[in-house]
């Protein structure tokens, strides 16, 4: 049985939540566009990316890629370049593969109907919807985290958050609640409310523009909403890497594999018998990744022999690569920060 407030005047909370953001909206670069290209970009960046982390990386990645056409048309691995320190670096691989599909089946313009939006590589509903609503003025609801937990707590409404449906059901709520022609203005203003007030710990409701609408507020019951009973169980993943060095080089190969680190480099992860008894040094390193809890073992093998170190680069297609060089290659983040352990925090 849902609790929602059957006569809440969804518009009246809408208008209050725009007058609020009017105020106290943030001042971000990219709200000074609508240009759809950089709206995705920034999307796509800020999916996994608190905003004081990523605009950096925002700025530089448009600097370098100021539109479709460049950004299609960059190397995979300078892409990934600047994609680096943001992690999850399937998203720019992505981006990539979407930029191309826009020059070749929309001629190179941004496509402005939702469901063109939606078939761009890496593109979901809520990226979509961003979009849609931000740059092309359509009437949909980007409903993310930010949106289950305000509309779950301003109706005191129990619907599972993950569920299937979840998306289309908030979506519906949400749209009641948009002004007209103010669609882009009100996301903006749903995501900043969740963000910054409406956190999902510690909310300061004192200063809610919506807190006098808020059902959970008003019962004292903030900490039960959202309603969340499906999570994700981590599952446990042992790798093993050789860092082969002879010498100021050392081998490196780009990961093909897919199901984590995709088109990232890494070392060895096998090396001949005779190679063991030159194991100089032994690291474990644990490090978490979204559904993922990996346990990484790292031995260092140091090589006197260059002839040694060239055939097992040749016959295992390895590259051979300097640690200054090392910096235009990206590497998952552990093994970046062994490096760097290595060659500079040590």
């Amino acid at each position: 049985m849902k609790t929602k407030n059957q006569n809440a005047d969804f518009l009246h909370v809408g208008e209050k939540l725009l007058a609020w953001y009017k105020n106290h909206g943030r001042d971000l670069p990219f709200r000074k566009t609508n240009d759809p290209y950089k709206i995705w970009i920034c999307e796509i960046i800020f999916q996994q990316t608190r905003i004081e982390q990523g605009l950096n990386h925002y700025r530089n990645f448009i600097q370098r890629f100021p539109d479709v056409q460049t950004l299609a048309h960059a190397e995979t691995d300078e892409v990934l370049l600047y994609w680096k320190g943001l992690g999850y670096y399937s998203r720019a691989l992505n981006l990539h593969k979407a930029a191309l599909q826009i020059i070749n089946d929309f001629n190179g313009v941004f496509p402005s109907a939702h469901q063109d939006i939606l078939q761009l590589k890496g593109v979901g509903k809520y990226t979509a919807a961003a979009i849609s609503s931000i740059c092309f003025g359509k009437k949909i609801a980007a409903v993310d985290g930010n949106f289950y937990r305000v509309l779950s707590r301003v109706f005191a409404d129990d619907f599972d958050v993950s569920h299937a449906k979840a998306f289309d059901y908030f979506s519906e709520l949400a749209v009641k609640m948009m002004p007209e022609k103010e669609a882009g203005h009100f996301n903006e203003a749903m995501m900043d409310l969740g963000s910054e007030i409406c956190k999902p710990k510690n909310p300061v409701c004192i200063y809610c523009p919506l807190n006098e609408a808020c059902l959970a507020f008003n019962l004292g019951k903030i900490p039960l909403f959202p309603v969340k009973t499906k999570k994700v169980k981590p599952t446990d993943l042992e790798l093993t890497y050789y860092f082969v060095e002879y010498k100021d080089q050392f081998l490196i190969k780009q990961r093909q594999v897919d199901f984590i680190w995709k088109k990232l480099y890494e070392f060895p992860t096998e090396i001949p018998v005779v190679f063991e008894k030159l194991i100089s040094g032994q690291k474990k390193i644990s490090h978490k990744l979204t559904h993922k809890n990996l346990t990484i073992h790292l031995y260092k093998v140091t090589l006197h022999s260059k002839k040694m170190f060239d055939d097992f680069a040749t016959q295992e297609q390895f590259s051979a690569i300097t640690y200054e060089d090392s910096h235009q290659k990206s590497f998952p983040k552990p093994l970046e920060n062994y490096l760097f352990s290595l060659f500079e925090g040590e």
